[in-house]
């Protein structure tokens, strides 16, 4: 008898790849209808922070859908708005104190480009409208987010769509585009990646720039890179002085991910606005939002009818903003942050270990639960592999087949050349764990290594 096979009706991420299909999943481990277990060492996409089956969350989310499901809030608002809303402002500086809430961080930072447009124009400066952003950030898939970003691969095929923003490099002092050391900027007290952004603004006329939007810590385009001492204040400084409003994306690095509820207390600094995304629902709904200065909201008031002119039909969706509020309690009451510190600290430790072992690991670094490596043919010489090897997918494939999930980034140095590995487990992971995600990924790499020595092979 012919077997009769199931119509495929998803439209995939990627139709050349087979999927593993997820039946349940447990702490920072996901398991597969086959069985097979998983150590989600990316938690995700940097979203599932507190790991998987955490049953108040779950439970909140049905509480929730049973009172109200949707309400429009265009018409209508709901309890749990208001208390995540206050839960968020009391972790956020001091003059940030609004926060509005969209589905994902695409649309966080689309909202915040266009209030930093609106709150121009309401202020009587209408030709204020251009958004700076840097080569190798990354803020979402929209046509507004995918234009500020400086993905160059996302960007491409949607060229002619894209709106005409500048960019300025984003620093990454271990290979430095203005051919600098960071010892030296120190030194001299000068910054030129950040100085990039003064003489473009100089150039163009402060008068037509709207807002400057940058990631505290480049996650996913640079794979955790931390900027140098002095460069988010200098940023800072540079834009006040400008009327330029200062976007902070903290879509991956935020409620926890660097060891702080937001990676810019870190940095000292105060923005205008900052995004976030990912980390507040710990992925267990769609959920994100910006929360916003009193200036902007003031002036929103004032000058604008108190009518932000823009909206989402699930902005503040009840059952998410209780998934939202749920973890973010549990964040607090368990103590999250200092475990993340923890854990952080012992993690960085042990890939240090492990870079004597394995030659193909270059330059560590990160903050907290988020942290990066690159990956080069020979780090005594710094030899990149070429783009078309795809080393980072490589890699994370050779972890999976051994129980492990990556967050493989290419085109880390220009958007072509570069590899590297973003590691991220939820916050909750625990010091055994940390060493288990160790041990598969020494055999990943021991693996990878071995394709590499086949590479260098043929081309010599």
């Amino acid at each position: 008898m012919e077997r009769v096979v199931a119509k495929d009706y998803v439209f995939h991420r990627d139709f050349s790849k087979q999927y593993p299909v997820i039946a349940h999943a447990e702490g920072v481990y996901l398991y597969d209808e086959h069985g097979n277990r998983y150590l989600d060492a990316s938690s995700g996409a940097i979203a599932a922070n507190l790991g998987h089956g955490v049953t108040e969350i779950a439970e909140a989310m049905a509480e929730q859908a049973k009172k109200a499901g949707f309400v429009h809030t265009l018409r209508f608002e709901t309890k749990v708005l208001y208390e995540l809303a206050a839960e968020i402002g009391k972790m956020a500086p001091a003059s940030l104190n609004r926060v509005y809430f969209t589905s994902g961080g695409s649309e966080a930072n689309e909202s915040a480009m266009k209030l930093a447009r609106q709150y121009h124009r309401d202020r009587g400066k209408p030709e204020k409208h251009m958004v700076i952003g840097r080569w190798q950030g990354y803020h979402g898939n929209t046509l507004g987010s995918l234009s500020a970003g400086g993905d160059s691969k996302r960007r491409k095929p949607y060229t002619p769509t894209l709106a005409k923003f500048e960019h300025i490099y984003s620093p990454y002092c271990h290979r430095c585009p203005y051919n600098r050391t960071e010892e030296i900027c120190q030194q001299e007290k000068l910054l030129p990646c950040a100085e990039e952004l003064e003489r473009l603004i100089k150039e163009i006329g402060p008068e037509s720039i709207s807002s400057f939007i940058c990631e505290p810590i480049v996650g996913s385009q640079q794979g955790a890179v931390v900027p140098p001492d002095g460069y988010l204040q200098r940023v800072r400084e540079i834009c006040a002085h400008n009327e330029i409003v200062f976007i902070i994306d903290e879509v991956m690095t935020g409620f926890g991910r660097t060891g702080t509820d937001f990676a810019s207390e870190q940095f000292g600094i105060q923005p205008d606005i900052i995004t976030f995304g990912k980390g507040v629902s710990a992925g267990y709904a769609p959920l994100a939002g910006m929360i916003v200065s009193d200036l902007i909201v003031d002036s929103l008031i004032e000058n604008g009818n108190g009518h932000f002119i823009h909206g989402y039909t699930f902005s503040g969706h009840p059952v998410s903003v209780a998934a939202g509020l749920a973890a973010v309690r549990y964040y607090q009451r368990e103590n999250v942050l200092a475990n993340c510190r923890e854990q952080g600290d012992y993690l960085f430790q042990r890939l240090s270990e492990l870079q004597q072992k394995h030659n193909s690991m270059g330059q560590i670094r990160g903050k907290g639960l988020l942290i990066g490596f690159e990956l080069v043919i020979d780090r005594s010489q710094d030899r990149l592999f070429p783009p078309s090897f795809g080393a980072a997918e490589r890699l994370n494939q050779e972890a999976l087949k051994r129980g492990a999930t990556f967050y493989p980034g290419a085109g880390t140095i220009d958007g072509t050349n570069g590899d590297h590995l973003l590691i991220g487990p939820p916050l909750t992971i625990t010091r055994e764990e940390v060493d288990e995600l160790i041990a598969i990924l020494d055999q990943a790499l021991t693996a990878f290594e071995a394709q590499v020595h086949t590479l260098i092979g043929k081309e010599e």
